[in-house]
């Protein structure tokens, strides 16, 4: 199992390390309703690919003469001078015209090209409430992509590998069968929405959002903490490495050599786009491996653990470029510029994103912890130095002696101070007195998995202020 317990000890001094107890199950998880999405490729016809082609280019169309519209009279007299409504539903009968208009836009599905719209209406509120930039219009081959509503959407099997999907105005398109879906003849599962898509390097995929309820089961009281980095992308506090497969370094370089074969290619030629799309695709093939990787490790450790605690890092900030400007340039900017693309390769906030829904499904809860000194503090004795990293890899405490992996060991950290957050309320950083550099050791918490998802669904609801020494 995952989750086998390392066992409570004691050190000389009678200080306690951290112990990573592996519980009975005692709660269970009832019943729920969720929406998940399930992507699958695509095997069209020469004359389905003309017309899918056709769908995204006139919803392409439709989407940039909104925004171009809302973008010049929005919060201005239109017309008459009267006010105009540039919402989806004020601009529906303006489509409605417009198909009339031209027919090759009538050709296509209103209901994708209403779809458009609506999402253009989110772009907009997603700018107003500052969680996005203001709406770009879409481009060719880049934002090929277009949406149907679940009633319009059937689907049938042909045999054990293969079902047909209905589009709209397409017709009857195969794709490789799942056993998830199979579940939609006997009634369990209601699709919601279709969204189909080109993909990097050609071809089309279908992501089907679904309606389907999750079986009460019980939640295991396992805690496990997860250190996230370069060299190793996902270190356990169980002792265990997780690394990316080997095809993926192989197909790495792989790219290096086809990104350098394109530069030597005369833009706006037959090879030049040849080149383009061989690169892009072993770039999409690489990224399936990689969240393919982050996919089963989520799901391994939501399966297995209760709570699962990781650092809070700010990943946008740490991405962030070292260029600077004119005036004042900034300092190591290949080897920042190396350092991003790592972090971006890896996925980290992905691999988060991942573990967040997967462990509400379940049941569990994510924890993320501040990412401060966790890289220098001794799990054996909560002795916080820089000295303490030998290595990379290495970690040796220059206090008690202690050796072990420094990710393994920062996994540790992290979840000892999962376990007791009460720290933070005493106005410091748990183990951090850093003037001192005598620390408390990182001991376990006695208190149960129940009682600590009542205290992180009572810290969510009640956010406090940070104190002097918090991070």
């Amino acid at each position: 199992m995952v989750g086998d317990p390392i066992p409570l000890r004691v050190d000389s001094c009678g200080k306690r390390t951290v112990s990573f107890e592996v519980r009975a199950p005692v709660a269970y998880f009832q019943n729920m309703e969720a929406i998940r999405g399930h992507v699958y490729r695509l095997k069209p016809t020469r004359e389905q690919e003309v017309l899918l082609a056709q769908t995204a280019g006139v919803v392409r169309l439709v989407y940039n003469l909104a925004l171009e519209q809302r973008r010049t009279w929005g919060g201005r007299p239109y017309g008459g001078g009267a006010s105009r409504n540039f919402g989806a539903r004020g601009m529906s009968g303006e489509l409605s015209d417009l198909r009339k208009a031209f027919s090759w836009i009538g050709s296509v599905s209103q209901t994708a090209q209403n779809q458009a719209l609506i999402d253009l209406d989110r772009a907009y509120a997603n700018f107003f409430e500052g969680r996005a930039g203001y709406p770009k219009p879409r481009k060719r081959n880049v934002h090929d992509v277009f949406r149907h509503v679940g009633r319009e959407i059937s689907i049938r099997r042909l045999n054990s590998r293969w079902s047909e999907v209905r589009i709209p105005k397409i017709g009857w398109i195969r794709y490789r069968d799942c056993r998830t879906l199979r579940k939609m003849g006997d009634g369990r599962l209601n699709i919601r929405n279709a969204t189909i898509r080109r993909v990097a390097g050609g071809g089309w995929e279908i992501s089907i959002a679904t309606r389907c309820e999750i079986a009460e089961r019980p939640v295991p009281e396992a805690c496990i903490g997860v250190d996230r980095g370069v060299a190793v992308p996902y270190a356990l506090s169980t002792g265990q490495l997780e690394h990316l497969p080997g095809s993926v370094e192989k197909r790495d370089a792989t790219i290096r050599r086809a990104q350098k074969q394109l530069s030597r290619r005369r833009r706006g030629s037959q090879r030049h786009a040849k080149a383009r799309r061989r690169l892009a695709r072993l770039k999409a093939r690489d990224a399936r491996a990689r969240a393919h990787t982050a996919h089963v490790l989520a799901r391994r450790l939501a399966n297995e653990h209760g709570m699962v605690a990781i650092e809070d890092l700010r990943i946008r900030n740490m991405t962030r470029s070292a260029r600077g400007t004119m005036e004042e340039p900034g300092k190591n900017v290949a080897q920042k510029a190396g350092l991003n693309r790592a972090i971006l390769n890896v996925g980290w906030f992905g691999f988060e994103r991942m573990l967040a829904y997967k462990l509400e499904e379940s049941g569990g809860v994510l924890v993320k912890v501040p990412a401060a000194y966790t890289s220098q503090a001794c799990a054996a004795c909560g002795h916080v130095d820089a000295g303490n990293r030998d290595s990379q890899a290495i970690f040796s405490c220059t206090s008690c002696g202690a050796a072990a992996n420094a990710d393994v060991n920062a996994a540790k950290i992290i979840l000892s101070l999962a376990l007791d957050p009460d720290r933070y309320r005493r106005g410091s950083t748990p183990l951090l007195d850093v003037e001192g550099k005598a620390q408390a050791p990182c001991e376990a918490s006695t208190r149960s998995l129940g009682e600590r998802l009542d205290a992180v669904a009572w810290e969510r609801e009640n956010p406090g202020p940070s104190g002097p020494g918090r991070c």
